[in-house]
């Protein structure tokens, strides 16, 4: 266990990234194609965006209570049991015979969700060394950067045989995921926390500095639900283009830039990185056509293929490891409303003046975030929080 601890590569961050692999190839076939479910089953364009945002809604308002969870009754257990719950529901979206109970299943999705992303990311922090740890999130995060390069043309692929196929797959790689959990050993840090009420269960510091990321995701949140509808409509073959880029992008840079980050100090790069993602969003805007999806999807690379793992680790710098599930918990409750929220917000903007105008807006959103960190996430983030543990 000493020798895990001192090194970057060994067997439980194999078993985590291979863990995230599938978690990832499993939701992102599902959540590109449960949009053209719904409108086969006659819903709008503004039920196929509420999808997503009934899933990070209920992801984001559970995320701080979930992670804190998964910190108390073990990071493993909770891996297994939001596993499960996961692959049962799979089974459950392809009896859905409405677009409202297909929400409903989001809605129940999001909680587990939540639950498994916080325990995932709390338990590989546990087991990187701290002064790695940017270059360790980054590289266990390359993972599921490779599932998603391939999960969206492969769920698009298999929604073509039918939709029960889709939850059927989706449900299987649900149970291959809970089966690599079982074998994990548990990571238990030490315990520090002598907080029990329910003030302690939120990291409110976390959640506050984290309202940058809700900014960007917002454009994520609208690239997720409706870029490849864009680039159907546009005409590109395949659908999933920008999501191969985004994840070529992000392959090529993000090793570099998390190792830089350790070195250099995390501000230095989180603020570039959400410069960046603005500018991806307006490319986006500009055209969805090949040359148009190919230059947003590796500028959009660059800033979002790192933002995350760098801001992650910044925040786990700043907390006592016993509460990583909670920060964390914190940070993705940030990262799903924003995605919800555009999600909803430029499906309404779809149906109404087309997708160059809702990416224009998610632009314009995610241009807010570098003020927003530079002028209050900075200051959050700097402050001690071990008087708060203790």
């Amino acid at each position: 266990m000493a020798d895990e601890r001192s090194r970057l590569f060994h067997g439980r961050f194999f078993a985590m990234c291979g863990f995230s692999f599938v978690v990832f190839l499993s939701a992102f076939q599902l959540l590109p194609a449960a949009p053209f479910h719904i409108r086969a089953l006659g819903g709008s364009w503004l039920l196929a965006g509420l999808y997503l945002g009934c899933l990070t809604y209920a992801s984001a308002f559970t995320a701080p209570f979930t992670g804190a969870l998964a910190d108390r009754m073990g990071r493993k257990r909770m891996l297994v049991i939001a596993g499960l719950a996961l692959c049962v529901l799979s089974l459950a979206y392809a009896c859905a015979p409405r677009p409202w109970v297909i929400l409903a299943l989001a809605v129940v999705h999001g909680a587990f969700w939540s639950g498994l992303l916080s325990a995932s990311a709390a338990y590989t922090g546990a087991i990187v060394p701290a002064g790695r740890r940017a270059e360790g999130m980054g590289y266990w995060g390359l993972a599921s950067v490779a599932a998603m390069s391939m999960a969206p043309n492969i769920g698009l692929w298999i929604l073509d045989q039918g939709w029960i196929w889709l939850c059927a797959e989706t449900a299987a790689l649900h149970a291959a995921m809970t089966l690599i959990a079982m074998r994990l050993p548990e990571a238990a840090p030490e315990r520090r926390e002598r907080h029990r009420g329910a003030r302690s269960l939120v990291e409110w510091r976390v959640l506050g500095a984290a309202m940058a990321l809700f900014l960007v995701f917002f454009g994520y949140g609208a690239v997720t639900s409706f870029v490849a509808p864009y680039a159907r409509a546009s005409g590109v073959s395949p659908a999933g283009l920008f999501f191969t880029f985004l994840a070529l992008g992000t392959v090529v840079t993000r090793p570099f830039i998390s190792r830089l980050a350790d070195r250099v100090g995390y501000e230095k790069i989180i603020a570039p990185c959400l410069l960046l993602i603005a500018v991806g969003l307006v490319l986006l805007a500009f055209g969805g056509t090949r040359p148009w999806l190919i230059a947003s999807a590796t500028v959009f690379a660059v800033g979002l293929g790192s933002v995350y793992p760098v801001f992650s680790a910044y925040v786990f710098s700043r907390v006592p490891d016993d509460r990583h599930g909670a920060a964390f918990g914190s940070v993705l409750a940030a990262f799903d409303t924003g995605i919800g929220t555009g999600s909803i917000a430029c499906g309404y903007v779809v149906g109404r003046h087309g997708f160059s105008a809702a990416f224009g807006t998610a632009a314009a959103v995610a241009a807010l975030s570098l003020p927003c960190f530079l002028l209050v996430g900075r200051r959050l983030l700097r402050r001690d929080f071990s008087r708060d543990a203790g």
